[in-house]
């Protein structure tokens, strides 16, 4: 049984192993198998327990992974548990915040609800109280006018007199406490009153209510003490009025009013007149000229602002009729009726409203500045606090004197505007974050505060910026050997001055910010500082002695002839003729390549500094030449500069009033070299302060031509504007200190207004569509009468399906007055061959053109005139291209001299009896079309108009405005005398008015017969032109009859035709038999 069961296990295999042997194969092989069997038998067994042994490991894996899977599962479900705690707990936690939090916020809202409330009632308690003091105070104010007004009615007789106290102990006593009224006097002092006998002490009384020393609580007192003077005597009012006047009159003599006094003063006598002492017409006149002089007097500093607000709160509701916001607001909100302004007329109050808010606007103007002015200041400590780090005394005070000066009238500000019920200005706040953390400073701070602006750059154009800044790189044409001995020693220079700057850098700041604080603050210049340095000096005169034994050495070998000195001096002779940028940039080239020795750089420095000084077109020129030369050879630039100095130094020095060009010439030269940066900033600022410290004579031209050549540059160069500002600030405090004469004045400011030009307000420019701004290029700029046909194609590949493209290009031509005069032609041409392709849009155009012809007649306005003779002649134009009739044309006529016009000869509006302009729309209209009325039914309208038209002129001429000394114009006659000329030159003028209408007459009989009416005597009066109309109804029209298509071609419109001629004069024939 083994053995069977190992051969059939050895055979199983033998067939999974040789699957594709053959039968007889396997017959062969068995008694090899039958050998091998005990063999194989220990391998089979090694192979059960081998797969025993892998199931056993498989088995091991598998639960080592399930029970792996187990744990994680375990370790996962929990993280899950725990992560759904931690879950709970903070969304416990969330929920117990958001409950504190809500509840919190709950407490919070209450509180804040218990605040609102408390405010409310408080507001309204306050509102009730205004009301209630408002309706007090009108009541007794009213009921003291009307007792006032009414005092002549109610005054004792001269008994009542006799048992008063007339003692002159008692009398002076009471006449001395009007001095020193209170309001806790009022008792007294009017049981004093009710008990004496005044009557011979009312002047006395008078002078001492006038003189008293009163506080504002005070006034009532006085009020009322007044008011028992006038209800008992009556020559206190009129003595108590004069006593005012003079009283103010000696006032307007005093240096420093007392403000106070005026305070009290000025609402003391307007409530005199309020209350009826004084009558509206001499108390509101006094009120009103001494608030006038307190407000002109006080436009620019406002130092009596609080007169002003004092007098607006006590009694500007009744004097001037204001209405507080605050009491709007109150009104508005409360629904309180507060008492109206009922005691002086609505008209009289408006001049003091008028004069308040004149007075308010000059005052927001006031602060803005002092907003600016503290807004400098501030951002000028910041820079030194960042440069310095601590900020002196004097600063210091200065600024809390500022602010604390600012913050006054920003209170009164705030307090006149909620009187007069005005906004407050808008006071923008300085962007300084970055100034106060940046390592920088403002370095385009003006010297006067906060007017500076940046725009436009240093140069006036992109030219003069190429011109002085792009410079032809003669290192990348040159050979390095030609100036290698020149940049070795320019490098050295260089890295000396790097070296300098970089150790000087460090203090640069902190003095050179004191220093222009100084100069702000001083605007004064030290002499002593002037002169330049012995050394710089020295070394001017060393150089020009030495240029000049060149020049003499050189003089000694001219005999010798050399080629190079001839290639030099033609170099030099040709200098002069380098007018423009390419010829002296080549001339820099040339001079580089072949002639760049240390005797001819000198030689060139010798030849540019001697430049004629009638030849100040070179200067710019032979400065560009020194700049492109610079960077090979630095010493040209120095020598001519150093010259440059000693002689602008020399001309200082010797004072003299001769050789003035030549030293403008030096000052010019100076300047074009600055602004080529090779002179510097420094020194041309020391040369300008070098002439503003002696500012007469040929130093003001010498100091205005530097600064028109340079001055500019220097201003807007950050590095050099705030010493730039300096100056220009303290030439203009010269300018007005010195009392210089006018050319001096004017030059000075020339030159001020070339380096710091005033604000120009921009114009805001309209944006527009491409496509509409396309159009109209093609219709304002484009179009001429070459490039008509152009136009047209560009008109007919524009979106017309469009109907907002459509309507943009209609308007454009109705408003035909942007286009030029004599263009105008050109679009009446562009139209009719554009009408061929759009109909609509010709019948719009001509629609909208007659529209603002009858526009203009009716709303008569000088400043329309020019578009409306650009709209006759654009409809004499559409008439010559045939794209109106002639009917038009002579409607719009008669509509001239009839729509308006009175024929009774009264003045009207629409035509007034000076106004003939009417007159040069049809002169212009006829010189424009009236050519071709020249045969059939067109020519006898014509005929007939000119006859309406010469008696509506002649009428015009015999109106009343025309005299000897006021002449109908004699443009006018020769406007009308060419027109008619050019169209009947055999017309026979009428000479007068009564003939022109005997013409006219006669004209308007023959159309009676006509028509059948000749027997009609009520019908002889019939509208101008009626009749032309109708009688020419079935009549065809010529130029406008015809409807045919055309391209717009100019030279083919209206021309008379040869192959017309005939039929038109058949039928002119025919027309005149049938007259006859």
């Amino acid at each position: 049984m083994p053995a069977e069961h190992k051969k059939s296990v050895n055979m199983d295999e033998k067939e999974v192993c040789s699957f594709s042997n053959k039968d007889k194969e396997t017959g062969d092989k068995r008694p090899a198998v039958s050998r091998e069997k005990g063999k194989e038998d220990p391998k089979v067994s090694g192979k059960k327990e081998n797969a025993k042994a892998a199931e056993e490991k498989k088995r091991r894996l598998e639960e080592e992974k399930r029970k792996k899977e187990e744990k994680e599962r375990k370790k996962k479900e929990e993280e899950k548990l725990k992560a759904e705690e931690e879950q709970k707990k903070k969304e416990e936690e969330e929920k117990r915040q958001q409950e504190e939090e809500e509840k919190r916020m709950q407490e919070e809202e209450e509180k804040r609800q218990r605040e609102e409330e408390a405010a409310r009632l408080k507001e309204k308690e306050e509102a009730h109280q205004l009301h209630q003091e408002a309706w007090e105070r009108h009541q007794s104010r009213k009921e003291l006018r009307s007792k006032n007004q009414n005092a002549h009615e109610g005054r004792p007789e001269e008994t009542f007199f006799s048992r008063l106290d007339s003692s002159l102990k008692k009398n002076t006593a009471f006449v001395k406490k009007l001095k020193t009224i209170t309001e806790q006097q009022r008792d007294s002092l009017s049981n004093d009153f009710s008990s004496l006998n005044l009557s011979k002490y009312i002047a006395e009384a008078v002078g001492s209510v006038v003189e008293a020393k009163l506080k504002i609580s005070d006034v009532n007192c006085a009020v009322h003490l007044c008011s028992l003077f006038h209800q008992r005597y009556a020559d206190f009012a009129p003595l108590l009025l004069q006593a005012w006047k003079k009283h103010f009159e000696a006032r307007k003599e005093e240096k420093t009013p007392n403000v106070s006094k005026l305070r009290t003063d000025l609402r003391f006598i307007a409530e005199l007149t309020i209350i009826g002492i004084f009558t509206d017409k001499e108390g509101l006149s006094l009120i009103y000229e001494q608030l006038k002089n307190i407000i002109n007097m006080d436009r620019e500093t406002h130092m009596h602002v609080s007169v002003v607000i004092s007098f607006c709160k006590h009694c500007g509701d009744d004097i001037a009729g204001l209405v507080p916001r605050k009491i709007k607001m109150a009104a508005e909100k409360f629904s309180l009726a507060f008492p109206p302004s009922e005691i002086i007329n609505s008209e009289k109050q408006q001049p003091f409203q008028n004069l308040l808010r004149e007075y308010f606007t000059s005052l927001t103007k006031h602060l803005k500045k002092d907003h600016r002015e503290l807004q400098n200041i501030e951002r000028q400590n910041r820079r030194i606090l960042h440069s310095k780090g601590e900020l002196s005394e004097d600063r210091h005070k200065q600024h809390e004197e500022f602010a604390t000066s600012y913050q006054k009238l920003l209170a009164n500000t705030q307090s006149l505007a909620d009187l007069l019920d005005e906004n407050m200005p808008e006071l923008p706040q300085d962007k300084t974050v970055q100034e106060e953390h940046g390592p920088g400073i403002d370095i385009f701070t003006p010297g006067k505060p906060g007017e500076y602006d940046l725009e436009g750059g240093i140069w006036e154009d992109e030219d003069a910026r190429n011109f002085y800044e792009n410079m032809v790189d003669l290192k990348a044409f040159v050979p390095a050997i030609l100036f290698k001995d020149n940049e070795k020693s320019f490098q050295g220079k260089d890295k000396e001055e790097a070296k300098e700057c970089k150790d000087g850098k460090d203090n640069k700041d902190v003095p050179s910010t004191e220093e222009l604080e100084l100069e702000l603050e001083t605007l004064d210049i030290n002499d002593d500082t002037l002169e330049l340095e012995g050394a710089d000096e020295a070394e001017t005169d060393d150089l020009t002695k030495k240029l000049l034994d060149e020049q003499e050495q050189e003089d000694e070998e001219a005999s010798t002839g050399s080629h190079l000195k001839l290639i030099v001096d033609a170099f030099l002779q040709q200098l002069p003729n380098c007018v423009n940028r390419d010829l002296i940039d080549k001339a820099a080239m040339d001079f580089c390549m072949n002639m760049n020795t240390k005797s001819n750089r000198r030689k060139l420095v010798r030849a540019l500094f001697t430049v004629p000084r009638q030849r100040l077109d070179l200067l710019p020129f032979y400065s560009r030449l020194v700049a492109t030369l610079h960077p090979c050879m630095s010493d040209v630039a120095e020598d001519l500069c150093s010259m440059l100095k000693g002689d602008f130094r020399f001309h200082i020095r010797k004072k003299d009033q001769i050789n003035i060009e030549t030293k403008n010439k030096t000052v010019r030269f100076i300047g074009e070299l600055a602004k080529f940066k090779m002179f510097s900033k420094t020194d041309t600022l020391h040369c300008l302060k070098m002439l503003l410290s002696d500012f007469s004579h040929h130093h003001i031209e010498m100091a205005c031509t530097l600064l028109e050549t340079c001055g500019r540059f220097l201003f807007r160069s950050p590095e050099s504007h705030l010493r730039t500002s300096v100056l220009l600030e303290q030439m203009m405090r010269k300018k007005q200190a010195m009392h210089l004469d006018a050319r001096y004045v004017t030059m000075v400011e020339n030159a001020y207004y070339y380096c710091n030009p005033p604000p120009v307000e921009k114009t805001v420019r309209k944006k527009r569509p491409p496509l509409q701004e396309y159009i109209r290029k093609l219709l304002y700029k484009d179009l001429s009468k070459v490039t008509t046909e152009k136009v047209l194609r560009q008109m007919r590949k524009l979106p017309w399906q469009e109907p907002e493209v459509k309507n943009y290009l209609i308007c454009c031509m109705v408003n035909i007055w942007n286009v030029k005069y004599n263009s105008i032609h050109c679009v009446a041409n562009l139209l009719a061959g554009l009408v061929a392709y759009q109909e609509d849009v010709g019948i719009h155009v001509v629609d909208g053109v007659l529209e603002d012809i009858r526009l203009g007649m009716e709303v008569n306005q000088a400043k329309f005139n020019q578009r409306r003779i650009s709209s006759v002649k654009f409809l004499g134009e559409l008439y010559n291209y045939r794209m109106v009739e002639s009917a038009v044309i002579f409607r719009t006529l008669y509509s001239f001299i009839s729509f308006g016009v009175n024929p009774d000869g009264n003045a009207s509006p629409l035509d007034p009896p000076e106004h003939l302009f009417r007159i040069r729309l049809v002169c212009t209209v006829l010189d424009t079309c009236g050519q071709y009325f020249d045969r059939g039914s067109s020519k006898r309208k014509l005929d007939c108009f000119l006859i309406y038209f010469q008696r509506y002129i002649w009428w015009k001429k015999g109106l009343d405005v025309w005299t000897k000394d006021h002449p109908f114009p004699i443009d006018i006659d020769y406007m009308i005398t060419d027109t008619l000329e050019l169209l009947r030159p055999k017309m026979k003028l009428c000479c007068s008015l009564e003939e022109a209408v005997r013409q006219v007459t006669e004209l308007e009989r023959e159309f009676l017969v006509k028509l059948g009416l000749a027997n009609d005597k009520d019908s002889s009066s019939i509208g101008e032109g009626e009749g032309l109309e109708e009688e020419d109804d079935d009549d065809e029209e010529e130029g406008g009859a015809e409807t045919e298509e055309q391209s717009g071609n100019e030279s083919e419109m209206n021309e008379p035709e040869e192959e017309e001629g005939s039929e038109n004069e058949e039928d002119e024939r025919e027309e005149e038999e049938e007259e006859e």
